[in-house]
């Protein structure tokens, strides 16, 4: 268990900004960042940062909270994870107390997975630079590559040992359960005899050089292993199986390393294989991350999207690289990206190319040699296509193809001009072709969205449902009064009953005023009408706010949102960037002012706590007129539907509403 000294010293140090800044491309708005949310697909920015609050909010799926919430919800930490993790980028001692038994037990699956790879990570690393097979071998092969030795240190690389169950037993006789070292992949477990229960266990990776797979902030998820041996009925590269901890298509072999460099160069490079990667990392190109040898998908787009909008394409020159490329392309187009490409020389890929020239001329090239989707179509295709009008027709056509496929009408038209430029072939006919594009995509959505749409429910939308939605709406208004307000003292106006009463027999009321706390002035109202909260997130926020005021005086947002109750954390954060939604839109820049509620805060108050009353008294009387009091007789319901009635009334006068 982490020790509370320890924790508070982690949010009082790390910068909520400079943590999300690695893993999403903030730009600076007013007091605040924000940037495309990393938990959905967007092109307009709805991530908000505030340096000043120290909280973060995403407008486009509503998750929010502080600078450990982000990590828990993007890199799907625990709690004591994110805090070690943040411990240790602040270079902060952990203090914590022995964990027992039932904790231990209680570690779920995912973070088993992760401890095992981790293990195996260090464990293949060592038998790499310490075991003799490992540096005859391993070690010999990533020298041969060229791979120097802080490069080898820094990618964690490693080596398996050429036998059955050598990692295997070694993790056994650690202390790891041979049930996360099957699910993370790193043993295949065989049942031999069903009757007797009997299995056996042997290496997935068995005589391979290892290459870790790391998440965007440096986790473990799986590894590549490449055989050395000329094998012909082994596979050259085996990659961690389907698992918790690893999908494939959401993974980009180097992010870890690259994505400051991406976003400080705004641009990213994208390669093929793991050496591709560190050979171009070492050759001072750290901006560089590869699909793995699997084809890009959007997934892997997306990751980077949230540090760049520009992808330059590094491709072997081989059929099938082009023919990848292509699908790659487009698949950047549809997603808003600027995307270039470079091609080598003959007989070279990005990782051969970059052993024989130095950093300043692998720079140079790679500078001089980007060329945009276009030109690099024209440039593979056109010298078949010159004499044969059929080809070069299919070329044109394609290359508009891939210009439909971007978002941004702007960046179109410039495309097509280009294509008509370097193609000869009128502006006119370009045009016309995109437009029968776009019709045909559109009919074929339309269609397809027609067939799965869903037959839309019947919905019935009782008295009750109304009840409790309007119930949960002042149950939060009240929340968010007191988290934004309720330290601030200011003058409300009372209601004190009179003796008159008017012809409707509604009591007429005088106006006092006096100055309160606003927290004071909600507690004192809803303990007079011994007023509980019906929503539990609600109830615990109040109570928690309650015991701060009865111990501290004042109401401390940051203890809530850095408190250990996730849920919590979250919905204090939503309430309290409700506000900046208004700076994402710019409103003012568009000269649309929004009323500040600091301007009236005591009718906000006074309205949320009537309105709170008013549906609680309309629950009563639906209630009554239901005859769920059994214990009273009609005249009794009619006399009390008519006090209540006559109670709701009032609050219609307060509340300035028209009955």
């Amino acid at each position: 268990m982490i020790l509370r000294s320890t924790i508070d010293k982690v949010f009082e140090t790390a910068q909520v900004e400079e943590v999300i800044g690695e893993f999403v491309n903030l730009k600076k708005s007013g007091s605040n960042f924000k940037g495309l949310s990393p938990f959905s697909e967007e092109r307009t920015p709805s991530f908000m940062v505030s340096p000043v609050k120290q909280i973060w909010k995403d407008f486009s799926t509503g998750k929010g909270g502080n600078v450990v919430t982000f990590l828990m919800e993007h890199e799907h930490y625990s709690y004591p994870e994110a805090i070690k993790y943040l411990a240790k980028k602040y270079n902060i001692e952990i203090e914590e107390t022995e964990q027992t038994d039932v904790q231990k037990i209680e570690a779920d699956e995912r973070e088993s997975m992760f401890i095992v790879s981790e293990f195996a990570r260090d464990y293949f690393h060592k038998i790499l630079l310490h075991s003799e097979e490992g540096k005859a071998i391993g070690l010999s092969y990533f020298k041969e590559r060229g791979f120097r030795q802080e490069i080898i240190e820094k990618f964690q690389l490693g080596y398996s040992l050429n036998e059955w169950e050598a990692f295997t037993t070694e993790a056994l006789n650690s202390g790891y359960n041979l049930k996360y070292l099957e699910s993370s992949g790193l043993t295949i477990v065989k049942q031999n005899d069903v009757i007797f229960d009997e299995t056996k266990h042997f290496d997935r990776f068995k005589g391979r050089v290892m290459f870790p797979i790391h998440s965007m902030s440096g986790r473990v998820l799986g590894f590549g292993g490449r055989i050395l041996t000329s094998d012909k009925k082994a596979s050259k590269y085996v990659n961690s199986p389907e698992s918790l901890i690893y999908h494939k298509s959401n993974i980009l072999y180097g992010l870890h390393f690259a994505k400051q460099q991406i976003a400080k160069e705004d641009n990213c490079f994208l390669v093929e294989g793991y050496t591709d990667v560190i050979t171009l990392f070492q050759n001072g190109i750290e901006n560089v991350v590869s699909s793995s040898g699997t084809a890009l998908t959007e997934n892997q787009i997306r990751l980077i999207n949230r540090l760049t909008k520009n992808i330059t394409i590094l491709f072997d020159g081989d059929a099938a690289g082009v023919r990848a490329s292509f699908r790659g392309i487009d698949l950047i187009l549809e997603q808003g990206m600027n995307v270039k490409v470079v091609s080598f020389p003959d007989g070279d890929d990005p990782d051969s190319f970059a052993k024989k020239v130095t950093s300043e001329e692998l720079k140079d090239y790679l500078d001089h040699n980007a060329q945009d989707f276009i030109n690099f179509k024209v440039s593979l295709l056109m010298e078949d296509a010159q004499s044969d009008p059929v080809k070069k027709a299919g070329l044109i056509r394609d290359i508009v193809i891939s210009i439909a496929k971007i978002p941004d009408r702007i960046q179109r038209e410039v495309y097509l001009k280009e294509c008509s430029r370097i193609m000869d072939i009128s502006e006119n006919v370009l045009f016309n072709e995109l437009a029968q594009i776009d019709k045909k995509e559109f009919r074929d959505a339309n269609a397809a969205y027609q067939q799965e749409k869903p037959l839309a429910p019947v919905l019935q939308k009782t008295a009750q449902i109304v009840e409790v939605d309007e119930l949960k709406k002042y149950e939060r208004e009240i929340i968010k009064i007191l988290l934004l307000y309720g330290n601030n003292t200011v003058n409300f106006v009372d209601f004190v009953a009179g003796e008159e009463f008017d012809e409707s027999e509604v009591e007429k009321s005088k106006k006092v005023k006096f100055s309160n706390e606003v927290s004071k002035e909600i507690y004192l109202n809803l303990q007079d009408d011994e007023i509980e909260f019906t929503d539990e997130l609600f109830k615990q926020i109040y109570y928690d706010v309650i015991l701060q005021l009865n111990q501290e005086k004042t109401i401390s947002v940051d203890e809530l949102i850095n408190g250990t109750n996730i849920d919590i954390a979250n919905l204090v954060t939503n309430i309290i960037m409700d506000e900046e939604k208004y700076v994402l839109s710019d409103w003012e820049r568009k000269d649309i002012f929004i009323k500040t509620k600091e301007s009236d805060i005591s009718k906000m108050v006074l309205d949320a706590i009537y309105n709170l009353r008013r549906v609680l008294i309309e629950q009563k009387i639906n209630n009554l007129i239901a005859n769920e009091n059994e214990n009273l007789d009609s005249q009794q319901i009619l006399e009390t539907i008519k006090n209540y009635t006559n109670l709701k009334l009032r609050l219609f006068e307060r509340l300035n509403r028209v009955v």
